[in-house]
Parts: C-alpha cells; structure tokens; sequence
C-alpha cells in the first residue's frame, strides 16, 4: 500500500527581495527562469523509483514568489509531478502568489492544472507599512488581485498578515484586521505572524547593528506587540475564525492540511534549490547554490538521520504549536511507550507553572504558555 507524502516545490524568484526576508530567494530573469524549470523538472523526473512507493496528499508551491513564473512553466512543472507521482483526487494544492504579479489567465490556467488553494502576501493594509517592509505593491493592488482570484472561482484563499512591522501601532494593526474582515468573502484563511529580524537581511543591519541609523522608524514595543497579540486574537476570533496553530486562524474545515503536516512530523519531499525533506526518518536538503542544484538537480547538501531521542523532540516541540496539542495515544503508537517515561518530570513543571494544560488525551499550551512558548519548547530538547 502506498503510503502518504506531502511535497513542497520551491520556486527561488520574486520581484524583489523584501527588507525582512531571510529565504532562499532572488530576483531573475527570464532566461533565469527558464533554467530553473527545466531542472526542476529534471528533478522531479529523477524521483520515479521514489514515488511509487507513495500517494500524494498536498502539494505547496511556495518560494520566493512562485507567481512570478508564467502560467506555461508552472503548467510544465504541474505536468511533470502528475507524471511522476500518484496524486490523490482530493489532494490539497497551494500556491503562494503576489499581489500584481498574476493576471487572469494565468489564475485561470492554476485551476486548470489543479491548483485549489491560493495564498496571498499581503502583511499589511497600509501602503506606508508595506513601504517600509520592501513591498512592491499598495493595498489596492491587493484589492484587484483578491478579487480576481475569488472570480476566477477560487474558494479556499489564505491571506498573510505580518504585525510588529517598524511604524505600525495598535491602532494601525487594528485597522488592518478591520479592513481584510470587511472583504466579500473573507479570506478562508488568516496567517497572522509577528515580523522577526533575522539576520543576513537589511532589517538586521538596521535595528541589530550598534551603528545603525538612529533615524529608522522604531518597531512597536513590548506593550505595543501585546495588544496587537490580543487584538488580533479577538478580532479573529469574534469573525468566526479557529485558532488552530500558533500564527494560523481558519474558518471550519479550511484549515491547511499541508502545513499540519510539518507539525504532526508527517512525511515530504522538498523538490528545487535548498528544499527540505523528511523521509524514513531522515532530513536532508537539497544544495542552495544554484550553479551546483542547475549541475545536478536534487543535489544534496546535508542529511541527518534522526535519533528516537530527536524524533522526541520534534513530535512535542512542532506538535505543541497546535492549539489541540500533542496526543498521547499517537505519542504511544510512535514510540511505544507512555509519553510520561521520557518526559514525566518535563510536563508536571511545566503544568504546575500553569504552561501546559491536559485535556482529552491531549497536551497543549495554555494562552500563558502561548506567550512563552519558545521557553516551552526548549524544555524537552535534551
């Protein structure tokens, strides 16, 4: 029997690199493009032996901005993976796009090859913010493709919000929720993150370097990233939309299984430069330089066999970002023993503390531990 995998395709392009963006993305050309595909789908077409071993449950396009290619060579590479590997009827398939970056045709053509899940990048609902987060476009922009998409006839739209963004206030925060709440429809689907500096970005330079220019705009302080907490909580709440992990709120039943995946540890294939997999209990990567990944398509760079012990780890510290926890039934199928033989002592501080909670075979965060839930995490990585 066949047996479940999700895959993520990589797509390393994007009109711009945004101010805050650390992933593996650059701009290109045409020609560059080009290239690109045509390993890609060398890759895709290397991974026959592979694939018969699996049925496909999702599929995430994601990047970059995969919108940047043409609808023809995202229809080649859709034609290659359907090609290679067993792709269930209900698979759920996602494409990250860009406002202003698809038509359309082009939006016409996804559903055609099967797409059936958008996500929008739009992180804000005020061109000031948007500027100074490196966007190449204004809320209008956003507008006219949104309501593009949900012509076309896409009915399972995520859109992406980013808080704590240098300028932004509660108020401002509030009117963006106010005014993506207000869309007809609504987003199916609300990612609602909070802006991390990392570093290697121009954000790092800006607000980590001891030099940097005094006269940037400030980010929100602590009391400020509070109530944009709450505020976006509530207001999400209220309009109908489930908590369902950390920075993911979803009407019923639209939930992103692709992602649940990561989460719940289940197998995937990353396909394109620096993609990431999980298979056999091993993770490896492929190259992130493009000359090598163009070489030799699928290349890979690291890999590291896990260790129950790692494998632990990871089931508690992804499974607690959901909201419905970790099971201890499936804890014991995985591993087979009770979950309080490896980390009794772990769970009743961290219970007693008022951080984690039990309920229905379930353990899960509580909306303190919500708030310190890198802290949490850390206590079972041993």
């Amino acid at each position: 029997m066949r047996r479940e995998l999700e895959l993520y395709v990589h797509v390393p392009f994007c009109v711009k690199k945004c101010a805050y963006c650390d992933f593996l993305s650059a701009e290109s050309t045409a020609a560059e493009r080009r290239l690109y595909v045509e390993g890609l789908i060398r890759e895709i077409c290397s991974c026959r032996e592979l694939a018969m071993q699996y049925r496909i449950t999702t599929i995430f396009f994601g990047g970059g901005t995969p919108s940047v290619l043409s609808e023809e060579e995202m229809g080649e590479i859709f034609g290659a993976l359907s090609d290679v590997f067993v792709i269930d009827r209900g698979a759920e398939i996602t494409s990250e796009i860009n406002p202003g970056t698809v038509t359309r045709e082009k939006l016409e053509r996804y559903k055609m090859i099967g797409i059936n899940r958008l996500s929008i990048g739009l992180q804000s609902v005020n061109d000031d913010e948007l500027k100074n987060l490196g966007r190449i476009h204004t809320y209008k922009t956003f507008l006219e493709t949104y309501r593009m998409v949900r012509e076309v006839g896409f009915a399972n739209v995520n859109v992406d919000l980013i808080s704590a963004v240098p300028g932004q206030t509660n108020v401002s925060w509030r009117r963006t929720l106010q005014t993506i709440l207000s869309l007809e429809p609504v987003p199916d689907h609300i990612s609602a993150y909070s802006l991390i500096i990392e570093e290697g970005t121009p954000f790092y330079d800006l607000y980590e370097d001891p030099a940097a220019d005094i006269r940037a705009l400030p980010l929100p302080d602590e009391d400020e990233e509070r109530l944009i907490y709450n505020e976006t909580k509530s207001y999400l709440t209220a309009a109908g939309y489930k908590r369902y992990e950390i920075s993911n709120y979803a009407k019923s039943g639209y939930e992103c299984r692709h992602n649940l995946g990561y989460w719940e540890r289940k197998e995937y294939l990353g396909l394109g430069l620096g993609a990431s997999s999980l298979l056999d209990g091993e993770r490896f990567s492929n190259t992130p330089d493009m000359a090598e990944y163009l070489a030799a398509p699928g290349q890979v760079k690291e890999r590291q066999k896990l260790s129950e012990q790692e494998c632990m780890e990871e089931f508690m510290f992804l499974g607690l970002r959901k909201m419905q926890g970790v099971s201890k039934l499936e804890w014991c199928r995985q591993f087979g023993c009770d979950i309080e033989a490896v980390y009794g002592l772990e769970i009743e501080e961290l219970i007693r503390k008022r951080l984690l909670e039990e309920r229905e075979g379930y353990i899960r965060l509580t909306e303190y531990g919500i708030d310190v839930s890198n802290y949490v995490f850390a206590e079972f990585i041993r």
